[in-house]
């Protein structure tokens, strides 16, 4: 949402909007000039605004009975979540969408993407759902002939887009609150390509994955997908330039994202990407002579935890250790049975050191003794655990 305001924004809208709690993006919100204001959501701020308002946009993750999406509806303005305005702004500023999609690796491709895009000067506009370190997390650039966006396919987002060119990195199966079977999800991958004009896969690369210097084999993969991309959208552009770009990419926030030395914080929440994300580590800690691979894991919605419990012990396989956390709950089956620490923890099956653990001064204390001990310690979450961290990092 943040991204997706930066862009309007940028392209000449007015943009209003509101949030209980401060997030990751509101410094480059605040220095793009959008006004927003972070408060209980009580209404209030919607009414003060309401006067010109043309379109309310609201995340997929606010409730029917939300006061402002009431407001909004009373007041008879146009609403949509966030793929129609997105759709309509591509439209109307004439841009080639390059859409980034997949179970994993999309956020790292897209900014990857953008990163030598950037670096190229070619004219770009995008939406990254992270911050990035490089650059603002959505832009509009006037002159732009592509806008390059991570295409979630939560809620069926990226079915509204019809692009000029798919990136698919890894499409596994997620989300069963959305697509009840794995048949569901990929018949919603096989119509998204179908509406696409070209679409890169890792069959499709141009580039081989060993050319790049990145840790970590996944990553290698997003980075052949994302010069193959740049290839598409400049093709008189060589390709050992593109590398060389490439291999000077800084990552991307909440993507094996350094916070202090040895410590680094990750959005895995599902067992490939864990499995994904460890290989990384692995090859960070053998190439800044570090020793322990210390996975802290806080899970992501008890819905998925039931489809995906089963395959942890794989993911987890090459860990040294994990520290188990309680689940961040969100949009939850209220029939289903809340799962502990406890049950993951025993579902490794002692093949792993692993111990069930709370967010805590005792996790801060064992965080503090991997580190003086040399090890690496990442935390993968999509919740709240990351927050954490850096609070008490700082």
């Amino acid at each position: 949402m943040g991204p997706l305001a930066l862009m309007a924004k940028a392209a000449g809208m007015e943009v209003y909007g509101s949030d209980k709690a401060e997030g990751a993006i509101c410094g480059e919100l605040k220095r793009a000039g959008v006004n927003f204001e972070i408060s209980e959501q009580d209404g209030s701020y919607l009414r003060e605004h309401l006067a010109g308002l043309d379109w309310f946009v609201y995340t997929s993750a606010l409730k029917e009975d939300h006061p402002e999406l009431k407001i909004a509806q009373e007041a008879g303005i146009k609403i949509t979540k966030r793929d129609e305005l997105t759709a309509y702004l591509v439209q109307e500023l004439g841009l080639k969408m390059v859409a980034v999609a997949g179970t994993h690796g999309k956020t790292t491709t897209t900014a990857m993407i953008v990163w030598t895009a950037l670096k190229l000067g070619l004219p770009v506009s995008y939406i990254v759902g992270t911050t990035l370190g490089f650059a603002a997390s959505g832009a509009y650039h006037a002159g732009s002939k592509f806008f390059v966006y991570e295409a979630d396919e939560y809620d069926r987002n990226f079915l509204k887009f019809k692009p000029w060119l798919a990136v698919l990195p890894f499409v596994s199966y997620d989300h069963p609150d959305i697509y009840p079977t794995r048949g569901d999800y990929e018949a919603a991958f096989l119509q998204f390509k179908s509406q696409s004009e070209k679409v890169i896969e890792p069959a499709d690369v141009v580039v081989r994955s060993e050319d790049f210097k990145l840790a970590g084999r996944v990553r290698r993969l997003d980075a052949a997908l994302a010069a193959t991309a740049i290839h598409e959208m400049a093709p008189e552009v060589e390709m050992k330039k593109i590398v060389e770009i490439l291999n000077g990419f800084p990552g991307v926030g909440r993507r094996f994202e350094k916070l202090a030395d040895g410590i680094y914080t990750d959005y895995a929440h599902h067992p490939e990407e864990i499995a994904a994300t460890i290989d990384v580590a692995k090859e960070e800690a053998k190439l800044n002579g570090k020793k322990k691979v210390v996975v802290i894991y806080e899970p992501h919605q008890n819905t998925r935890q039931h489809e995906v419990l089963d395959e942890y012990l794989e993911a987890f396989r090459s860990a040294d250790r994990v520290y188990w956390l309680p689940t961040y709950l969100t949009r939850e089956n209220p029939v289903l049975e809340v799962l502990k620490p406890e049950d993951f923890v025993a579902k490794l099956d002692g093949l792993v050191e692993a111990e069930a653990m709370e967010m805590n001064e005792d996790l801060r204390q064992k965080i503090l003794e991997h580190q003086k001990a040399g090890d690496l310690v990442v935390l993968m979450t999509a919740g709240p655990a990351d927050v954490w961290l850096r609070q008490n990092l700082a």
